[in-house]
This record gives C-alpha cells, structure tokens and sequence, in this order.
C-alpha cells in the first residue's frame, strides 16, 4: 500500500496535479466548527450547507465503504491578469480570477476519473467516488488533514509554497493506504490583512467567515435583491471577490498555471462594465458556455453589472447603457438600474445622458 500511495502521487503530478494528499475519514472537530458556523446561520441563504445530516463532515456515511480520501490540488491563477489594476478601474469588471477560464469543475474531475482508472490498471477494480466541489464534503478540512496546507484566517486553505490560488478535489476510496501528515501548523500568525482588506467586513474572526457579508456570497449565492448597505462596498466586483487572496503575503509564492483551460475567456479579465451590461442573454450564455459565470444566471449577471455601473464613474456610456435596461422585463434587474442611475445624480432623480453631456 505504500508503494501504491507513492505511486498515486506521482500519477497525480503527470495528470497536472501540483499536490496530492491521503488522509482518513476522521473529522471530528472540522464538524463541530461546521454545526457552530451553522448555527450562527452565517451561511445565509445556502440551505445545501445544512442538508445531508453529517455527511458533509463523515465521508465513510456519505459514500458507504469509504476509508480514505485522496486530497489533490490543482493552481489556477492565470498570469499578468492585472487583478489589482482591473480592481482599481472602476469603469472595469472585475471578475474572480478562479471564473476567467473553463469551468473547474469538469477539468478536475476528468482528472480524478483518470487517476482512479490508473488505480485499477494496478489493483483492479475497487470503490471509489470522485468530488469537486459538487456534493457536501469538506474539501479544505480534508486537504488540511492530508497535508496539503492549513486553514487561514480567511478560511481558505494556504500553502507555504503557493499561497491560495488553487482548487481542490478529492477521490473517496475503500483502500487502506497509508494516510500522511496532517497540517498541524498555522501560518498566519499575528497577520488580519485579510479581515483589514475585506470590503463588506466578512471576516467577522479568524477563521470566521459570515457569507451574508461576503461578496462572493452576495454575486453568485444570493438570488435576491443585493442589500443596500453592501452595493457602495461591491464597489466593480461583478461575479466573486479576490480580496483578501490579493493582500495575503502567503501569495508571493504563488506560481501561475500551466492549464490552458484556466486561461481568460473573451477578454472576460478586462471588460468595461457597460459592455457587458449590453450582452444579450444569447451572449451571455454564448460566452459563458462552461463558465462558473453561469451559476449566477443572466438575471443575476444584470443585476451585479448594474451595482457595477452604479459605483462607476459618471459618464454618457455609463448612463446609456443603465438607461438601455429600465424596461427590462425582470423587476430585480429594474430596481437595481433604478439604484445606479441615482447614483450618479446625488437628489435621487432619474439623470439622462444630457445632463452627464452638461
């Protein structure tokens, strides 16, 4: 078994894997931080958080036969994005850099499926159950557990050597291999960069997350309307949010990705606001084909790109294309229109493109 768990690791480095992890099924205090964040209801409208009983914190229950958990992560940051200069120019969306490429989803799991078939060419046929972010796991306590980094203050999972920018998957597996060392060490120490940076304030702890503050949450989660106290802070942060990953020191050792799929889609890392307020729905569903983008639906897509428009600065394109959708069908991209043109005119009343002409 340890040949074999070796062996694991280095298929998983052939398959573009930067690291590759083993640990038990014994979660035990990741649960009791999972029912205390629950219990808080920091996870807002993300009732999935709070389904299936404890499986989401007992592998071997939400998979039967599972005694292990191969953890593997996968570095997605692009290079010379300009995330910081791009956050900077409010006339520019900007857009989580781990959304700018192919959906991740699907790369990592055809990944996953590829290394548990390398399994079974050397053992034969065994249980096994891929996972990418897609059923109730807790992919960074796992990661965390199988040596892969530790949790920070900001509640995603860091690495000495790359920083956060990475996605992580796991492989469910009824093999007895053996398991590595967990990440007992937290790095972070007196640093709150993170909680200092974070827009909404968020970051209510270390280690304390309150996704109904979390832009994140607030553009991709959130169906509804987006709460008024938080639309100024939103500030051009259109789908996502990469804060408190661009101000963490850990990320100076973060290496960009080898993975064309992770490259920018139709120049999605340097849009102006108002053209892609403009998309048609066919355009957005065109250019968002496997995108993450997709998850926030074109309805949301609107109303985040109008909290956009409505911190932008004033000028004739800006209120032009706020002023395209006030008859738009839906009544949550209405209000929302209807809140950035009244930014740009501070009594409130409605500004037309003469008056930003002047």
């Amino acid at each position: 078994m340890l040949d074999l768990a070796n062996a694991i690791k280095q298929w998983g480095r052939e398959l573009g894997f930067q690291a590759v992890g083993i640990t038990d099924v014994d979660l035990g205090e990741h649960e009791q931080h999972l029912q205390s964040w629950l219990g808080r209801h920091f996870h807002g409208e993300m009732t999935y958080m709070a389904d299936h009983g404890n499986k989401r914190s007992r592998p071997a229950e939400l998979v039967p036969g599972t005694l292990r958990v191969i953890s593997v992560r996968m570095d997605y940051l692009p290079a010379d994005t300009d995330a910081v200069r791009i956050l900077k120019d409010s006339s520019k969306a900007y857009i989580s850099r781990y959304s700018l490429g192919r959906d991740y989803h699907k790369v990592i799991r055809k990944r996953l499926q590829q290394l548990a078939s390398r399994i079974e060419e050397q053992v034969g046929q065994f249980g096994y159950r891929a996972f990418v972010d897609s059923a109730p796991v807790l992919e960074k306590a796992i990661a965390m557990k199988a040596g892969l980094g530790w949790i920070g203050k900001n509640t995603l999972l860091m690495n000495q050597k790359a920083g956060s920018w990475f996605f992580l998957g796991e492989l469910f597996t009824d093999l007895p291999l053996p398991v590595d060392k967990s990440q007992e060490t937290m790095h972070c120490g007196s640093c709150f960069a993170c909680r200092d940076v974070c827009p909404t304030d968020a970051i209510v702890g270390p280690h304390q997350l309150d996704a109904r503050r979390c832009i994140s949450y607030l553009t991709i989660e959130l169906k509804g309307a987006i709460p008024v106290e938080f639309r100024k802070a939103i500030g051009n942060r259109v789908f996502g949010c990469d804060d408190c990953q661009l101000i963490c020191p850990w990320n100076k050792f973060a290496k960009s990705t080898a993975e064309t799929d992770f490259l920018p889609r139709h120049q999605l890392d340097s849009t102006d606001l108002a053209g892609l307020f403009l998309w048609t729905e066919q355009e957005f569903l065109d250019r968002t084909a496997g995108s993450p983008i997709r998850r926030t639906g074109f309805e949301g897509w609107l109303r985040n790109l109008a909290v956009g428009l409505g911190n932008a600065p004033s000028s004739e394109k800006v209120i032009k294309a706020l002023e395209a959708r006030l008859d738009y069908p839906s009544e949550l991209v209405r209000e929302h229109v209807q809140w950035a043109l009244s930014q740009h005119n501070k009594d409130g009343c409605r500004q037309t493109t003469d008056d930003v002409r002047g």
